[in-house]
């Protein structure tokens, strides 16, 4: 049996948890499974930060869960850009999760891969570490850039993948 992983978002001051969410829609709103029509993103400007963790609920008989790699596909409208933290060369270790901004962000300074990298995602600070019970990544940190130019209409998968021992 396989285990059982969902993804988490955190928003606000406070931290305020929305596990399994059933979107990852950018906007001008620190808001989780919004619609994204209902919170657009000026032209010119950034939408707000979404942190993200993967979660292993349930290992269901597997006994390591590990190698996570981030990356989107789908394409940006103008010269937008798609940011992270979630590196494809070195590691800059666990984020402290901050209350997310529509300003540039500090958190997601790269750019987000646009096929499966090497491992890009921690666990406990490291790339390298599984989680051997049900247990959370790190903070993933994203972010998109709209240019002034920009016109509606991008349509992005934001996928997760992850090695699961048995």
């Amino acid at each position: 049996m396989a285990a059982t992983v969902r993804i988490n978002e955190y928003n606000t001051v406070s931290v305020t948890l929305t596990a399994g969410i059933t979107n990852s829609n950018f906007g001008s709103s620190d808001t989780a499974n919004m619609t994204a029509a209902s919170f657009p993103i000026t032209a010119g400007t950034n939408s707000f930060e979404k942190y993200q963790k993967l979660e292993v609920t349930a290992m269901g008989g597997s006994t390591s869960i590990g190698s996570l790699k981030v990356w989107y596909t789908g394409t940006l409208t103008g010269s937008d850009t798609f940011k992270t933290n979630a590196r494809t060369s070195t590691y800059g270790g666990a984020l402290t999760f901050v209350t997310p901004t529509q300003t540039t962000s500090t958190q997601a300074s790269q750019t987000m891969p646009t096929a499966a990298p090497a491992v890009n995602l921690g666990i406990a600070g490291s790339l390298s570490t599984n989680l051997t019970a049900i247990g959370l990544s790190d903070y993933l940190c994203m972010q998109i850039a709209v240019n002034a130019a920009t016109t509606a209409g991008a349509t992005l998968t934001i996928n997760w993948r992850y090695t699961e021992v048995a």
